[in-house]
């Protein structure tokens, strides 16, 4: 069997785990903590450099120490390729390592220069191997690199000045790693070769964890505060919600609202409710989350002070429209307000580039709409008002357009006719009853819900 390595005894096998177990199960945890860089690196949404060199840093070490150990040897076909594979490995192994210390920002500013310089001179001596086999320059050349790039390496590294003690243990483990990466190359490079270097590396890859781990709980204690601020954040913005329209012997009114996050930008508020008046508001903010439900805020502390316009829709909306212009850091609202009056049989309706209002009458759903620009964008901005006679047996749907724009699987929206013809499905439930009938089946359409859901259910009922 010419070409491959020869038959050895049971004891030459026990001898040479015996003699190699140390390096053999640090060159397993190198190999593992190069897979496990790896599938954290390509598991974010954007690819981490630092994590993609050192697994391939740590894999190719512990890969090189692997194929060095004496049962590996005896493992390997006795061929002038598997004997130059060993030679060359170690030429290759220090082209990630020195892009994962550029890529960590401790080679300084001309690292790109210096670290392409270097890699093109491992890359000749690797293929170099292969095409004139093992040879003494070669070794002298990667020794005279190496020492060089570590050199810099730790001056750079001793002259940096970080604050934290993270910096710190990385700092340390970088030193203890070129101290003895040099021992290494200088003690090999006279004839004195003691492998000691992996457990340099495994010093290294400790402080590295140390690192990780001491930042993944400083995270974690970091989102358990966040947590807590957004539940605060939550309750307080319940808590300018109303808690239920007034008792009303003319109008009943069920409002549902649903955030896509702990908090949002949609918002509602009855700014009159008696029994012949109600004056319904809704409205949404541009955007997500704080920033969105902190406009929300803002949002009902201009209608508040507007409340003296609440019979007039289109005064209303004017009046909030000055009061939040050039406060609300370039995110906008659209509203919609509505005035209904049932001793008069009056309905007043304005809104600024908010979806429509719909009415069903008699089992007949119809748009309402006389939208002008969005609050918060121009100060010259006007309103007209939308007028009709209000009947006994009406019932209102005022909503913000996460209900429309809620799409499924195959990215259909569930759209304004959809909505209208739920709405008739329901002529026949309560209030309550719609509102939360038109949830539930936004939410069982959509795929997933990518904005926040509010609607408003107002019925106009009999004087009694």
């Amino acid at each position: 069997m010419d070409g491959f390595a020869p038959q050895y005894s049971a004891n030459q096998i026990v001898r040479a785990i015996h003699q190699d177990q140390l390096y053999l199960f640090l060159g397993s945890a190198f190999i593992t903590v190069g897979i496990v860089s790896a599938a954290f690196s390509l598991l974010r949404r954007k690819l981490d450099p630092l994590l993609l060199w050192l697994a391939l840093f740590a894999f190719l070490y512990g890969a090189r120490l692997w194929i060095d150990t004496n049962l590996v040897r005896l493992e390997l076909p006795a061929t002038p390729f598997f004997r130059d594979l060993r030679v060359a490995l170690g030429y290759i192994v220090p082209i990630p390592a020195f892009y994962f210390f550029k890529a960590s920002g401790f080679l300084g500013r001309w690292a790109s220069y210096v670290v392409s310089s270097i890699s093109v001179i491992f890359l000749a001596l690797f293929f170099a191997t292969f095409l004139l086999g093992p040879r003494d320059v070669l070794d002298t050349i990667n020794d005279i690199v190496v020492v060089g790039g570590i050199v810099v390496l730790a001056f750079r590294t001793v002259r940096r000045r970080t604050p934290g003690p993270d910096y710190v243990v990385l700092r340390t483990g970088v030193l203890v790693f070129a101290a003895f990466v040099l021992y290494s190359n200088v003690a090999g490079a006279v004839g004195h070769y003691i492998k000691l270097e992996p457990f340099g590396f495994a010093f290294f890859l400790g402080c590295l964890g140390y690192v990780a781990a001491r930042q993944t709980l400083q995270r974690q204690a970091q989102l358990r505060d966040i947590q807590k601020e957004l539940e605060v954040a939550r309750r307080m913005q319940l808590s300018i919600l109303p808690a239920g329209f007034p008792e009303s012997r003319n109008f009943r009114v069920a409002a549902r609202y649903l955030p896509m996050t702990a908090v949002a930008g949609d918002f509602y508020d009855f700014l009159v409710g008696d029994d012949d008046q109600a004056g319904l508001l809704i409205a949404d903010v541009s955007g997500h989350g704080v920033p969105a439900a902190l406009i929300a805020s803002m949002v009902k502390m201009a209608a508040t002070a507007q409340r003296s316009s609440a019979s007039d829709p289109a005064l209303l909306l004017t009046g909030m429209n000055a009061a939040l212009c050039g406060n609300t850091q370039q995110q906008f609202v659209t509203a919609a307000y509505v005035h209904l009056d049932s001793a008069s049989g009056h309905l007043s309706y304005s809104a600024a580039g908010h979806p429509p209002m719909l009415l069903m009458r008699k089992g007949e759903v119809t748009a309402v709409e006389e939208n002008g620009l969005i609050l918060a964008a121009f100060s010259f901005s006007a309103y007209t008002n939308a007028s009709c006679k209000l009947e006994p047996g009406d019932r209102l749907l005022l909503y913000t357009d996460g209900i429309l724009e809620a799409a499924n699987s195959a990215q259909e929206e569930f759209g304004r006719d959809r909505l209208k013809a739920l709405l008739q499905e329901c002529s026949t439930l309560s209030h309550t009853e719609t509102a939360d009938r038109i949830m539930a089946k936004v939410q069982s359409w959509a795929a997933s819900q990518e904005d926040d859901l509010t609607v408003l259910v107002c019925d106009h009922a009999w004087s009694s």
